[in-house]
């Protein structure tokens, strides 16, 4: 049996052939896979559990089939996507995990996260994302009609676009190294948690790190993103493999 990770699949209906795949994934590998987890950035934006969109109708089924083969589905949500509630986690047959959570995989602990608390070198996103994950914010913005959410996402995502265009003018080895995972956070968070492995996605870099921390080797692994194609980590008692998943 073998356990999957995926990540930053960013769903949209203008990639529709990236949905599709990732049905055919669900219909197919996924069902008979040990569990699946989802590490954040399943769609590439969310307003709500209200919204409609007949994609993510699509994928809620084909998720709850999933389940209902007896695979679990976990979910960790994803900057895109961390307004996910309860609602459309029910409908898919998800469960939600924390960010980070550790689970234990062929019996070791390993730990799991969308990747982007590791990115902290930049210091702007960090504030953004510390203001949008406050309760508060998150009850008074889903309060808003869908219209208004609709407009604050579209200006949101246009000047975060703007914003990292200007960075990658300014200096393109800058701009790699701030939205990168910082060394300093991936060694301390090794050792805050007391694992030796690591699963993450977010930065669309995907690769098999070994990190010594405290003369530990260390596992560090980089889910990559959906945009072209697919990219699926199996694991099985003998290891790991991160492979692209073509259409």
């Amino acid at each position: 049996m073998t356990t999957l990770f995926i990540s930053d699949l960013h769903l949209d209906p203008s990639r529709p052939a990236i949905t599709e795949l990732f049905l055919h994934f669900l219909r197919d590998e996924a069902r008979q896979a040990e569990a699946l987890y989802i590490l954040g950035d399943l769609f590439e934006a969310w307003i709500g559990d209200d919204t409609p969109s007949s994609a993510a109708d699509a994928v809620a089924s084909a998720l709850r089939d999933v389940h209902d083969a007896g695979v679990p589905v976990y979910f960790i949500r994803g900057n895109r996507d961390f307004l996910v509630g309860n609602d459309y986690a029910a409908r898919a047959g998800m469960r939600i995990l924390p960010d980070p959570a550790v689970i234990e995989l062929y019996g070791k602990p390993v730990m799991l996260q969308h990747g982007d608390l590791l990115c902290t070198d930049d210091v702007a996103y960090q504030a953004f994302r510390a203001q949008t994950r406050d309760p508060a914010f998150i009850a008074q913005f889903l309060s808003q009609p869908l219209e208004a959410r609709i407009a604050f996402a579209q200006k949101a995502r246009a000047a975060s676009q703007a914003r990292q265009s200007e960075m990658k003018q300014d200096d393109r080895g800058q701009f790699e190294t701030v939205t990168d995972v910082a060394p300093d956070e991936v060694a301390s968070t090794f050792q805050r948690y007391g694992v030796e492995t690591m699963i993450h996605g977010h930065t669309h870099r995907p690769a098999i790190h070994t990190v010594q921390v405290d003369a530990h080797s260390c596992t560090r692994i980089v889910l990559g993103d959906w945009y072209e194609q697919g990219s699926v980590l199996r694991v099985d008692a003998d290891g790991f493999r991160l492979e692209a998943l073509q259409g």
